[in-house]
């Protein structure tokens, strides 16, 4: 029940949505539209056919070629859709010659005014106005003034083509609002998706730092069994135990990490992340491993701290551990977790100088860039470096309260 025109813009992909090439099939619409236009030009053609014949002063040679004229204008009102400038200019000269014709030019003119841009219809709407004047005066009207029959005229063309950019601003309206939702509903699915893969990447990050500790672990007691072969079975035991527990648990992880960048919903996959809570564990883990870590814990409760600055700490602290084992091995780490609501988290690891010569480990020499990176978007900041004592120090502060 809409305008094929209108139809086939809303729906460019209907299987019914096109005629012949370039044209949309009519709708129901169209044709009840194009008959009532057709009855109503033929309407008004009987009615000027029939004025002519009580005006003693027509021809009836004019009379018969009037007639003939109005009825080849109302045949070619079914053509209005699909020639609208070209049938508009050849309704100029029916307008001016033939008073039987005068109602299929109105239906040609409202259809141009419809169909096509305003320039035409301010060209073409402009040309018939200016006509209104002759045709009156080589047909004047008994029962009007000229005066009168002009004003007439002028004002049932211009209500006509008045009407017709009325219509067309309609249509053009609705198919704004048609690419306007489009246009939403696009921005909407690709926010969703941005949104979508950021939390993957998210997830991803947090599963990375957590990968690197484990295969760090790994490496360390594979490098000292290398350079050990011969300490007591006690110790290759332990490290063996060490040596196979994170590699279960690092290809644990990276299952995880895969799983998470080809899930399509970000919050389906992945496990909870730790928070401070959790710090007591990792410090227990790092020394069951052979490095020796004093951990001073105080003025905050793990269960109180905000997840994101708590799971911001535990991040911290598990990746300067991880630098330390790689970088000062068997040195003693100093981890300190203090801060209260208010005056935000202070975390601080420090180690001093390696003993000796330290046994080169693999890695990516990203760490405390993402760290610095990870307290910057938390609303905090850190710094690292080394200390007089040929140490090195991490010390970051993180909103809390």
């Amino acid at each position: 029940m809409l305008p094929s025109a209108l139809a086939a813009a809303l729906d460019p992909d209907r299987p019914d949505g096109s005629g012949p090439p370039g044209r949309p099939r009519r709708t129901v619409r169209d044709w009840v539209v194009d008959f009532t236009a057709f009855l109503l030009a033929v309407v008004i053609g009987i009615v000027g056919a029939h004025e002519m014949s009580r005006d003693p002063g027509t021809p009836h040679a004019l009379a018969v070629f009037d007639q003939w004229v109005g009825a080849l204008a109302c045949a070619a009102v079914w053509l209005r859709r699909r020639r609208p400038v070209g049938l508009a200019l050849a309704m100029l000269p029916v307008s001016l010659l033939s008073a039987t014709g005068g109602g299929a030019a109105l239906v040609v003119f409202f259809s141009l005014a419809v169909h096509r841009p305003f320039r035409y219809t301010a060209w073409i709407g402009g040309a018939s106005l200016a006509l209104v004047p002759f045709y009156f005066w080589w047909r004047p009207d008994p029962g009007l003034s000229f005066l009168e029959s002009l004003i007439f005229g002028w004002l049932l063309g211009l209500t006509t083509i008045g009407w017709g950019l009325f219509v067309r601003s309609k249509r053009q309206l609705v198919l704004s609002l048609r690419d306007r939702a489009r246009r939403a509903e696009t921005e909407a699915a690709l926010r969703a998706e941005q949104a979508q893969r950021l939390a993957r990447e998210a997830i991803a990050r947090e599963m990375h730092d957590v990968l690197a500790h484990r295969l760090t672990l790994l490496s360390v007691h594979a490098g000292a069994l290398e350079f050990r072969p011969d300490a007591p079975r006690e110790q290759i035991a332990r490290a063996a135990g060490v040596i196979r527990e994170s590699a279960h648990e690092a290809l644990q992880d990276l299952r995880e990490v895969i799983g998470v960048l080809r899930a399509g919903d970000a919050d389906d996959a992945g496990r909870p992340q730790p928070t401070l809570a959790a710090l007591d564990t990792l410090v227990a883990e790092v020394r069951e491993a052979g490095t020796k870590v004093v951990l001073d814990h105080r003025g905050t409760a793990p269960d109180g701290v905000p997840a994101a600055a708590g799971r911001t700490a535990y991040r911290i602290v598990q990746e300067c551990l991880t630098n330390a084992r790689k970088h000062a091995p068997g040195a003693e780490v100093t981890v300190s977790v203090v801060g209260a609501p208010g005056d935000g988290l202070t975390v601080t690891v420090r180690n001093p100088a390696p003993a000796g010569e330290v046994l080169y480990v693999p890695g990516s020499g990203q760490g405390l860039i993402g760290l610095t990176e990870r307290a910057t978007l938390a609303g905090g900041r850190l710094r690292h470096g080394t200390t007089p004592d040929g140490g090195f120090e991490v010390r970051a502060w993180l909103p809390y309260g």
